[in-house]
């Protein structure tokens, strides 16, 4: 398998043995309809072994470790799980060690599919492939998205508790104190039951993601939002408008909106312009060419249905070109603003405000996390290109 490709699975029970020249931690996940684990229950490792419809085993060092999913057993509500890995030994990158994961049919045996992830270098923990519902069929996908941070990483991804022990407070010299009492035994994720327990990495700090919660969003240069709203990701048909005016009352001026589909590797799926009007089998529109930019209200748009989207679409880039050549010093009021198609409700939006002697620009990319939920970033990078097909490879640089 190759990333991003997925193959209907033909049995129920299905195991997944993950190997690599180092000894390695497998996890698997439990995910419902939002991407999260209801619980830390629904995280399936070393030193909580089972859960309802998924099992770990160990291999001992001498044999792969394996997750093996009963997909009759799940509970309801479950509708993937995902299975990770992180080398055994502390701070140790998958560079040189990359895994192989083989799926097989868990009671005859027979290899269903195998997968190793390319180019890896610095990630500590990997979740390798995903076990998923689609349309009442169970499917089985290669993912190869990789963490630097380690599991800490995956793990507050998928929302289990990652807490850091604090740091215990020296006593006075003068009145030392007695030695406390040694906590409850827990599940320490990421151990082998035999090794002692250590605190979990700390989840990584940073302010937070910004949602669709509080209403409308305005996107300043670099910024990101993540396309949840009450909780769940947004996965319906929204609109990307785009829009500009000439400057200074100057000509009209004719810039054509585009959008590029990308792989989980940057690679170039499909580009959707006003010679090439949809793509994607329909996910993604294009309402044509504008060849003045007069008038109010966007002057193209580009319908994406995020829910009909193939799983191997995970980015796209919105862009914008100058086919005659004029520059963007001669644009005012460029922007982009994602809309729902279907109350009209503006979501977000991103107002251009410098410009540079250029003929194209990249606007904003929505990539889609492994959580399931979409993030929209705004860019506002000058490129010189007059046409899609030039800013193929910058777009992908820029995802």
């Amino acid at each position: 398998m190759t990333p991003g490709s997925n193959l209907p699975l033909n049995t129920v029970r299905v195991t997944v043995d993950v190997a690599a020249p180092v000894r390695l931690d497998v996890s698997g996940l439990l995910l419902a309809a939002d991407g999260k684990v209801r619980s830390d229950a629904d995280f399936i490792f070393y030193n909580q072994p089972s859960g309802p419809g998924v099992s770990y085993r160990s291999g001992g060092g001498s044999a792969p470790d394996s997750i093996t999913v009963d997909t009759g057993a799940l509970p309801p509500g479950i509708e993937r799980i995902v299975v990770t890995a992180s080398p055994d030994a502390a701070g140790q990158s998958f560079q040189g060690v990359e895994p192989t994961a083989t799926v097989r049919d868990a009671d005859g045996g027979a290899v269903i599919a195998t997968f190793t992830p390319p180019k890896l270098g610095a990630e500590t923990a990997l979740v390798v492939v995903e076990v998923y519902q689609r349309g009442g069929v169970w499917k089985v996908r290669a993912v190869g998205q990789g963490y630097a941070n380690g599991l800490a990483g995956i793990a507050t991804d998928f929302g289990v508790s990652v807490e850091e022990e604090a740091a215990p407070t020296p006593p006075p010299v003068a009145a030392p104190q007695p030695p406390a009492a040694p906590p409850a035994p827990a599940p320490t994720w990421g151990q082998p039951p035999s090794a002692p327990a250590a605190p979990a990495p700390a989840a990584p700090v940073g302010a937070g993601k910004i949602n669709l919660d509080k209403g409308r969003v305005n996107l300043q240069k670099n910024q990101t939002v993540s396309l949840v709203k009450g909780g769940r990701p947004l996965l319906s048909q929204v609109k990307m408008g785009l829009g500009w005016e000439p400057a200074f009352g100057g000509r009209d001026i004719d810039l054509d909106a585009s959008v590029i589909a990308y792989g989980p590797q940057r690679n170039h799926i499909d580009s959707c312009y006003f010679g090439k009007l949809s793509i994607l089998g329909g996910a993604v529109k294009h309402s044509g060419d504008n060849l003045t930019g007069e008038g109010a209200g966007d002057d193209e748009v580009i319908v994406v249905d995020l829910g009909r989207l193939p799983a191997e679409a995970t980015g796209l880039v919105f862009t914008v070109n100058s086919f005659s050549g004029q520059k963007f010093s001669e644009v005012a009021k460029a922007y982009c603003r994602l809309i729902d198609a279907a109350s009209g409700e503006e979501l977000v939006r991103f107002d251009l405000t410098g410009a540079e002697p250029q003929t194209g620009v990249m606007m904003a990319k929505l990539i889609k996390q492994f959580s399931g939920e979409w993030e929209m970033t705004a860019i506002g990078e000058f490129v010189k290109s007059r046409t899609v097909r030039g800013m193929v490879k910058p777009a992908a640089q820029a995802l």
